[in-house]
């Protein structure tokens, strides 16, 4: 079991990245098929492993005893019993598994009450629309509590797959394809960690984002935030927004109401981490902008910008001025 876990990539420690540990009815249930799985897998391994240790020492041949043991080949009794049983635990697994992934499949795109996110495969990195809201995000994806979420999951390049562990099984994002998926999300707030879990280039193991479960009162403040127009900057940082609207602002909007060829930046300041995975700091940022290959390889969209030094520092002070209100 212990290499069954390993090799499935699951953890005991983490980020609310562990699948063995349910944070959400939809994982709740999945788990819960698992461990019926597993433990029907445990009661055929044993009950295999004692007659066959009970038919060693039984029928073990004796000093002297030369005799042939009563045979059972043609027995009508044995027959139906390992005919039956195999059946029957069939059964137990293939009736909850059949209803489970039935009730699972359900498609709520038409209920008003539930939250509607289009969540896009970059390489390597995530968007999610709030279809509803006219909101953009990148990397961060921010829920309410005991929320029900319905997701269109798509990709702009090759396939990855769209997996948060803590809340429910994983499912692939297609380039022209739309699948669909639906979450409910976690009774109390925190944050959760995302994957893609289909390998998708070199930088594959890096394409994270967080799942930041917020309260009601705010989330709803959060929404309010994205959808307040960017106030005037600073004069400090007014060269960096001048190089950033000449040098990004072609892929990268700072309004939440805009996509991009790359990531919004909208409450960029906010996030806690850069690039999916680098600690938020000006010189994580700073390295990132100037060379972004070092760390997601040659086949990262991003190019690097032909500025020097100073002209990156004033680009990250006014990176790290986008915060929501």
């Amino acid at each position: 079991m212990v290499f069954s876990l390993l090799l499935t990539g699951c953890s005991l420690v983490g980020q609310g990245s562990n699948p063995i540990d349910p944070k959400a009815s939809v994982a709740e249930e999945q788990y819960g098929l698992i461990l019926l799985s597993i433990g029907i897998m445990i009661l055929v391994v044993i009950v295999v492993f004692v007659l066959y240790f009970y038919a060693i020492v039984r029928y073990r041949r004796k000093p002297g005893d030369d005799s042939i043991p009563k045979q059972v080949e043609g027995s009508h009794k044995l027959e139906i019993i390992w005919t039956v049983i195999p059946m029957i635990l069939l059964l137990i697994l293939a009736v909850p598994s059949v209803a489970l992934t039935f009730s699972q499949d359900e498609d709520y795109s038409e209920d008003p009450e539930v939250i509607q996110i289009k969540a896009t495969g970059h390489q390597f990195w995530w968007e999610f629309e709030y279809s509803d809201l006219g909101i953009y995000t990148a990397q961060d994806l921010v829920l309410p509590v005991n929320q029900r979420v319905q997701f269109q999951l798509t990709s702009s390049d090759v396939i990855h797959s769209f997996w948060i562990p803590a809340m429910g099984g994983k499912m692939d994002t297609n380039p022209g394809m739309t699948n669909k998926m639906y979450l409910d999300t976690p009774a109390e707030p925190g944050v959760l960690k995302g994957k893609c879990a289909e390998f998708c280039g070199e930088s594959h193991a890096l394409m994270d984002f967080k799942v930041v479960i917020l309260s009601e009162e705010d989330y709803n403040a959060w929404v309010t935030s994205m959808q307040t127009p960017a106030t005037t900057v600073d004069a400090d940082v007014s060269s960096g927004e001048e190089l950033f609207k000449q040098n990004c602002m072609s892929c990268h909007a700072v309004e939440a109401g805009f996509p991009g060829l790359g990531p919004n930046l909208t409450g960029f300041a906010d996030r806690e981490v850069v690039a999916g995975y680098l600690e938020m700091t000006d010189d994580n940022i700073f390295e990132w902008i100037k060379n972004p290959e070092q760390f997601k390889g040659e086949t990262v969209e991003m190019p690097a910008i032909p500025l020097d030094d100073n002209q990156y520092h004033d680009i990250v002070k006014y990176l790290k001025t986008l915060k929501l209100e």
